[in-house]
């Protein structure tokens, strides 16, 4: 088994840069040694974690991959177009983006930054509309470069997801900020939003859809997907350091953080704010009303459907069920979130967030903790939960998101 768990270990750590560190005698963590001089006992956990976690990567790639596979086609990039303005879609809930407006209003800006390079690409990824994944980089255009004639210069890369009935658009503030700071900052349009909503209720009728009888997952696994297959292609260029490729998201794109970080251990550093919860525990304790209530028309027809009158846990645990198979037992947090360990790994949470209850996340939290801790990397996780903060995603979580960045895929600035 030795030899078995030490490849396995090496394919969640080494593979990736990460090199464990000794634990002081004072830290309570001091009963795990360091890499190399672990006991069998230590080394059999970090075995049973790794398995645990190449299990559950394998059973979701595996569900993706029966909707996905048949639509596939090779790969292929063109020029796409600048989209002016922020897209929203019908309802639209309140502005959970203005606060990276705020936060990248309070940076300084030095009379010598360089103008930003955009691009603007259409990634076919599959057959369909949907199969047309828009993308948004912006990066800065460093001078420098021609100075030291450096051909072979790889600056790390954030990818920045939005949330519910917005787009990558409304996120370009935040991706100029982390350009500025030396990042190729990546925004993309989730499936049914931005340039790939047929209408302005484009994301709701999937949800609809999806209910009815499509095979489609439009809440969350659909964009994971598509979120591995950017990776493909961000690995491919030569302008970003495929080792150093961070994900972040906010709100639904907190959850698709969560899950494409889970499926692709390329994403080498991963911060979901205000997106990870547990579907579970929230239909059990009957928490399940804010999230519903944010994607709310496909659960009114399921319970017209089924001859309710109002919408309940039954009905709520039905329609996840078919739109995302799983993500209520057997990929929800408890187990899908420590399957992203031992990367650098932030959660940011408002502590009063009905949408994501911090009371269901206490079990997920603390197994995640103890298996950072057992892999040898506990500075590796972190999570915050705001008081006094909704579903919001506040400056301070901003910040927090960017030393987070910065302290593990350390970019470099010329100014």
């Amino acid at each position: 088994m030795r030899l078995d768990s030490q490849r396995l270990i090496a394919s969640q750590t080494i593979k990736f840069g990460l090199v464990p560190t000794s634990v002081d005698e004072e830290d309570e963590g001091s009963r795990r040694c360091a890499w190399n001089g672990g006991s069998v006992l230590q080394e059999r956990r970090r075995y049973e974690w790794a398995l645990e976690g190449e299990t559950i990567r394998k059973e979701l790639m595996e569900l993706l991959s029966s909707r996905h596979e048949k639509l596939s086609v090779p790969i292929t990039l063109w020029p796409g177009v600048h989209v002016e303005g922020e897209v929203f879609q019908l309802p639209s809930p309140s502005d959970l983006h203005s606060a990276a407006h705020e936060y990248t209003n309070q940076m300084f800006f030095s009379s010598t930054t360089p103008q930003f390079i955009e691009e603007n690409l259409i990634l076919q990824i599959e057959a369909g509309e949907q199969g047309q994944v828009p993308i948004l980089i912006i990066k800065r255009n460093y001078a420098v470069r021609e100075e030291k004639q450096d051909q072979h210069w790889h600056d790390p890369a954030i990818v920045i997801l939005h949330s519910s009935y917005k787009s990558k658009e409304c996120l370009r503030a935040l991706l100029k900020n982390y350009a500025t700071r030396g990042y190729v900052a990546i925004g993309v349009d989730s499936r049914h939003h931005g340039q790939r909503a047929a209408s302005k209720t484009a994301y709701s009728d999937a949800l609809v859809s999806a209910w009815k009888n499509s095979k489609e997952m439009p809440f969350i696994f659909d964009t994971a997907w598509d979120l591995v297959k950017l990776m493909d292609y961000l690995t491919s260029r030569d302008d970003i350091d495929s080792k150093r490729i961070g994900i972040l998201g906010i709100s639904l794109g907190g959850m698709h953080t969560w899950f494409a970080a889970t499926l692709d251990p390329r994403y080498a550093v991963v911060v979901p704010i205000i997106g990870v919860q547990n579907f579970g525990w929230a239909i059990k304790n009957d928490k399940w009303h804010a999230r519903v209530a944010s994607i709310p028309h496909a659960f009114e027809i399921a319970a017209k459907d089924f001859g309710k009158k109002s919408i309940d846990s039954k009905v709520v645990s039905t329609v996840l069920d078919k739109i995302a198979p799983g993500l209520i037992d057997q990929f929800d947090s408890q187990h899908t979130i420590p399957a992203i360990a031992p990367r650098p790994l932030l959660i940011l949470n408002g502590k009063e967030d009905p949408r994501c209850p911090i009371d269901g996340l206490e079990f997920t939290i603390d197994k995640t903790k103890k298996i950072y801790a057992d892999y040898g990397f506990p500075h590796n996780f972190k999570f915050i939960a705001e008081p006094n903060m909704g579903h919001y995603p506040s400056s301070s979580m901003l910040h927090e998101a960017s030393c987070w960045f910065d302290k593990f895929l350390e970019p470099q600035v010329s100014h």
